[in-house]
């Protein structure tokens, strides 16, 4: 689960709608000048276009405020076409999306909380097609089929966890734990297009409305480890968990996806490292963090190598870079490795040794954040 969304868009949940325009070209506002000019500062997201067309559109952010901060496209609803979180103050970066037509609103998010400071926009016409390289295409299907592959893979893992609960066999429950969380983290960003199911799964005790019902895999989690004990209430959450994901099963391989959408999920994923792992308020009462971050990596490091070769004919230096920091942080999580996971990510591990894994995972972050300019480049 990413950061603690404000109440509003954690109730109407982050629906990633990765809305697809499958060859369109690449207007004049997807590159150069031509991008979106988004200022961002503590209390104004100023954008410098209303309307534009359809197709492949950037947004050139310029962060002129005090305070870190996420800026987002939200089709109605608050279903999140793309976003980019982490946008420390003083910085720049590009955000490059497929969108259709419609009504949208841009949002930053100073402080990386609420709903954010938003600015209604209008996307019209269909985009000029043109024909899209076929390696996209499949990429876009082996990435389609790897989603599918994590989500049948992982409701067996659920239901040993389910079943260890329904015994009431807390250690048995504990060591199923992390396990069944893998294939959700590792494709997180499509996970979480399901805004239905995501607050029900994976919300943090924190995250929850007033008044709500916390649900899913945290609140087992806070059983096991801070209470001790299984519930009668634990075993009704746990085979709910089981039809929550099973919900996800069945849609996941229906789910909106484009090249740029994979691109901006590989950083979407490092982005949650950053926000909810490296900290380790994700798996607080678990201390599993670390197996989080492998997925979360392992499903960026996917993302990547299906979408690799048309970047790195677009952008060679780029996946030069992004080979090097991928090895510079699986090598990095490898130096945390015990028997078969991972050590516990507790007070054990000092503020200098986050910080390093931190540095290490951003170093990945910001090459890989070009990466959707770079696949969504026009072949001639």
């Amino acid at each position: 689960m990413r950061a603690v969304r404000s109440s509003a868009v954690t109730a109407l949940a982050a629906a990633a709608a990765l809305t697809a325009v499958a060859g369109c070209s690449e207007k004049s506002d997807a590159k150069g000048s031509g991008a979106i000019q988004v200022k961002a500062s503590d209390d104004a997201c100023e954008v410098s276009k209303t309307s534009f067309p359809a197709g492949h559109v950037a947004l050139a952010v310029e962060n002129k405020g005090s305070k870190v901060t996420e800026v987002y496209i939200y089709a109605p609803g608050d279903r999140i076409v793309t976003e980019r979180e982490n946008i420390g103050p003083g910085t720049k970066t590009t955000i490059t999306a497929e969108v259709k037509a419609g009504s949208y609103e841009i949002a930053c998010k100073p402080g990386m909380k609420g709903d954010g400071i938003r600015q209604k926009v209008t996307v019209t016409g269909k985009g000029t097609p043109v024909k899209r390289d076929p390696r996209l295409d499949e990429a876009v299907a082996a990435y389609r089929a790897y989603v599918q592959k994590q989500a049948d893979e992982t409701l067996p893992l659920v239901e040993k966890f389910a079943a260890a609960i329904e015994d009431g066999d807390v250690e048995a429950a504990k060591k199923a734990y992390a396990p069944s969380r893998v294939g959700w983290e590792r494709t997180e960003p499509v996970a979480e297009s399901f805004g239905d199911i995501d607050p029900k799964v994976d919300l943090r005790e924190d995250g929850v409305e007033k008044g709500a019902k916390w649900t899913g895999w945290h609140r087992l989690e806070k059983s096991l480890w801070v209470e001790k004990k299984i519930t009668a209430e634990d075993r009704k959450l746990a085979k709910q968990l089981i039809t929550d994901l099973e919900d996800w099963q069945k849609r996941v391989g229906k789910a909106e996806l484009t090249p740029t959408s994979m691109a901006n999920g590989a950083k979407e994923l490092l982005d949650e490292v950053q926000t909810g792992k490296v900290t380790g308020e994700e798996e607080r009462y678990s201390h599993t963090d670390l197996v989080d971050i492998q997925a979360n990596v392992e499903g960026a490091e996917t993302s990547y190598s299906l979408l690799r070769k048309v970047a790195g004919e677009n952008d060679p230096e780029l996946v030069e870079e992004l080979d090097k920091q991928f090895a510079a942080v699986k090598k990095h999580l490898d130096g945390y490795r015990e028997g078969d996971g991972f050590v516990a990510y507790d007070d054990k591990i000092s503020k200098a040794k986050r910080k390093q894994l931190s540095d290490t995972v951003n170093a990945l972050a910001e090459p890989l954040s070009k990466l959707a300019a770079a696949v969504v480049k026009p072949a001639e």
